[in-house]
């Protein structure tokens, strides 16, 4: 499981260590400042992904308007680049003159046709949704080159294997060589389709002129005729066989295929079968990134975790790997890394784990919020098992609290075009899942000035003057409420809790099961902050900042809108959704109507009643962990619809968060990996 905060295009910034080897032009004479200012910082990330040119300008350190040389980054997207391609002994060099005229250079669509012309309009349209915002990690050991170079080629082959499992692999060939955007697109979404809230139901809006269907990789293609086809799977006898989670549903050889749900001879395939090269190729770099590491005590438990991730890509012995993975701790290894198929979301039927590489360097500072949560962990358990009442009963936790990691490199399914993760917890399933599984919180995001000066704009137009007051955009109150979310997915009811016999994705359906581990954890955050306020171990003022950035968290989630453009709900949006309406019932987020908005600008305007906060909450918190607990399916059903439907008072409210959420473009965070001569 997984929490995620809105952002847009994603891309990654590779060393030149990478590429060592590759051929770089002479560098050109070092040219007037003034001939790199015609375009300014900002829009120069924008239209350097547009044009898909592998740049990022990182900073104006000496404030001149112009870029220099060493505020240049070079990003990894779909054309291999290295520094030295740019720059070379401090100058830039002439590809790189020529890239900037390129970036400089207005978007033209004349000559194309009618239908075309909208296309590429309606693409850049979604890329503009976009606000490219650096991550930087910089490697000084050579051996740290080695082993993340190892990682960099694994996951390279796990975007393959994503894209296999979502039914897009090969068709970014297609894309005509001037037609940038497009392809930019293509790998900002790791797929044809429009992803952000403003152009996803535009039917213009697609990566390729020969609009592909939205066919999965992981059934048969004929099946997915019927919208309703995971749900016919569902009811067939053989159901938990086909939706085991590390195999993809094939018709069987020479049986019945007239792609009927229902009816057709369907058999499950490991995806170490289906996906036998790829398997084997991420096997083969684990296993060299292992050999990096040979002879270091300080790096045993993470040696081991790759040796067994990479057995696993062969015979998808997950939960042996689990089991190492576990073992690596913020003690005993600098690294975290979690390469696996886990989270199901991206799939149609919610029940499939899709690929994904999470590459981070341990921050220490979680070993502070361990120290202090951990006396109360159980306490929080039991706390979790009041709330939800019979027949849930309180269980020892073996959790271990959230591990702080600074990210270094998403891949597959952790390169989320519209969503970072800023926390995690897993495995989703087996032994480990049981016992606690581990839980992280990336606090490395959001930390940059454009981040925080967007967040500020925001709140200011959607919040009352003395509610905007006191928005902190400091980083730490929103991972304070990450590591409540995530701890919360291993307390009360979880994925492997049964009631009646059946896990909550036999009781809920897996898009609704989803929604609802989702929605246990976000309230879990939202109740836990006073509950550890009443306990000391967190302030009253800074629970409080804590709340209203839960807020402005739903707010951003609730402006993607319920659904995404196949249908399938979207958890965090419809959590948030439900969250905020019934705080809004309740008093606690008022909507003055005629108030001006701290921005001064906007009309009506939402006033937080943080004295009506902890009543509310605990409510709230009663009746999703009640349904968890019970299998409520027809209350669950009712109180989603309740919140999430069209056409009612709350409705309209949402609308309004989502016109003035939306009118800037969002974070876009891009990976950099540098070393020395990179």
């Amino acid at each position: 499981m997984r929490r995620a905060i809105p952002v847009w295009c994603l891309a990654l910034l590779v060393s030149a260590a990478s590429v060592a080897g590759s051929a770089a032009p002479a560098a050109a004479p070092a040219p007037d400042a003034k001939e790199y200012a015609a375009v300014p910082r900002l829009q120069f990330n924008q239209h350097a992904a547009q044009q898909a040119e592998p740049l990022f300008w990182v900073r104006d350190a000496n404030a001149n308007g112009a870029l220099e040389p060493d505020e240049l980054a070079v990003t990894w997207g779909p054309t291999d680049a290295s520094l030295r391609r740019y720059v070379q002994n401090g100058r830039f060099t002439p590809e790189f003159a020529a890239a900037y005229a390129r970036i400089a250079r207005p978007a033209s669509f004349d000559g194309l046709s009618d239908a075309e012309r909208a296309r590429r309009q309606a693409v850049v349209a979604e890329l503009e949704q976009g606000r490219p915002t650096l991550v930087l990690t910089r490697l000084t050991e050579p051996r740290d080159v080695q082993l993340v170079g190892h990682l960099e080629k694994a996951a390279r082959i796990i975007e393959r294997l994503y894209a296999q499992q979502n039914g897009v692999f090969g068709l970014a060939g297609s894309i005509p060589a001037d037609d940038t955007a497009s392809r930019a697109l293509f790998f900002r979404n790791q797929g044809p389709f429009c992803k952000a809230p403003k152009t996803e139901n535009d039917p213009a809006c697609l990566a390729l002129a020969a609009r592909p269907q939205r066919i999965s990789g992981l059934y048969p293609a004929s099946i997915q005729t019927d919208g309703n086809f995971c749900n016919v799977l569902e009811q067939r006898a053989d159901a938990d066989v086909l939706f085991n989670q590390f195999a993809v549903v094939r018709h069987k050889a020479g049986g019945r295929a007239a792609g009927n749900p229902a009816t057709d001879e369907l058999v499950a395939v490991p995806y170490h079968v289906a996906f036998a090269d790829d398997m084997k190729a991420v096997s083969a770099e684990l296993r060299a990134a292992a050999t990096v590491l040979a002879g270091d005590p300080a790096e045993t438990a993470f040696r081991a975790y790759l040796e067994a991730a990479a057995q696993a890509f062969l015979d998808d012995s997950w939960f042996k790997a689990d089991v190492a993975w576990k073992a690596m701790t913020a003690t005993n290894s600098k690294w975290y890394l979690r390469v696996a198929p886990d989270e199901v979301y991206a799939e149609p039927c919610s029940r499939k784990a899709n690929f994904h590489v999470t590459f981070a360097r341990i921050n220490q500072e979680s070993l502070e919020w361990q120290r202090r949560l951990e006396p109360v962990k159980d306490d929080m358990e039991a706390a979790m098992a009041a709330l939800a009442g019979p027949p849930y009963q309180a269980r020892k936790v073996g959790f271990t609290l959230p591990d702080f990691i600074d990210i270094v490199l998403n891949a597959g399914d952790s390169r989320n075009a519209l969503g970072a993760t800023i926390g995690q917890s897993l495995p989703n399933w087996g032994p480990v899942a049981e016992s606690g599984g581990r839980t992280v919180a990336m606090t490395n995001l959001y930390t940059d000035p454009d981040s925080e000066v967007a967040l500020v704009e925001q709140a200011r137009s959607l919040l009352c003057r003395t509610t905007a007051d006191r928005v902190d955009p400091a980083v730490r109150f929103m991972t304070l409420s990450t590591v409540l979310h995530e701890a919360a997915h291993n307390l009360g009811p979880a994925h492997e809790y049964r009631v009646n016999g059946m896990t909550d994705g036999q009781a809920f359906g897996g898009a609704l099961a989803s929604t609802l581990e989702e929605l246990k954890a976000q309230t879990a955050a939202l109740y836990f902050s006073d509950w550890l306020a009443g306990r000391g171990v967190l302030s009253k003022e800074d629970a409080q900042s804590v709340h209203v950035r839960d807020v402005l968290w739903s707010f951003g989630h609730i402006a993607q809108g319920m659904l995404d453009a196949r249908g399938k709900p979207k958890p965090y949006s419809q959590l948030a959704a439900i969250q905020m309406g019934y705080l809004n019932q309740r008093g606690v987020l008022e909507w003055e109507a005629t108030e001006k908005a701290a921005n001064g600008t906007d009309t009506g305007c939402f006033e937080v009643d943080l004295a009506k906060w902890p009543a509310a909450v605990n409510d709230l918190s009663r009746l999703v962990l009640g349904i968890k607990s019970r299998g409520d399916r027809t209350l669950a059903e009712k109180t989603r619809d309740e919140w999430v439907t069209d056409g009612t008072a709350w409705a309209g409210l949402r609308g309004v968060i989502q016109e003035r959420w939306l009118r800037g473009p969002k974070a876009s965070f891009v990976y950099a990996i540098q070393s020395a001569g990179s």
